[in-house]
């Protein structure tokens, strides 16, 4: 995760949902960062909190879901959306599913929430 952009809004959103239970998949320097920010996080819980990865296919969110990874504030972090056209693709596939009910492109990362009450919309944010 080399961008400061997508940096800033993970550790901005971990202390803001206040999101203990963190899945990391890529970066090992990505999780000694969040260690120094967030000391008493625990990584790879059986529930997260928050799942950041560099790329998600329908198939593992799927699996994901099926294993009961996910709770009603859960948050989905996905770094670099738009920087290839295969990322983008993912990312519009991700976006339509049905179990999707928040999505937001803020163009260098996206951030999806399953809300099972909650209506489907999505945001672009320009930051």
């Amino acid at each position: 995760m080399d961008n400061v952009k997508s940096i800033n809004i993970l550790l901005k959103s971990i202390s803001y949902f206040d999101y203990n239970a963190i899945e990391l998949k890529g970066s090992d320097d990505l999780k000694k960062r969040l260690y120094m920010h967030f000391p008493i996080v625990i990584m790879d819980a059986n529930m997260v909190d928050l799942l950041y990865v560099e790329e998600l296919r329908v198939d593992e969110l799927k699996h994901l879901l099926s294993e009961g990874k996910f709770h009603y504030n859960s948050m989905i972090f996905i770094n670099s959306i738009h920087q290839t056209p295969e990322k983008q693709e993912l990312w519009r596939k991700l976006v339509a599913l049905p179990m999707i009910t928040v999505s937001i492109d803020m163009f260098h990362c996206g951030v999806l929430f399953i809300r099972k009450e909650q209506v489907k919309e999505h945001f672009t944010i320009r930051i």
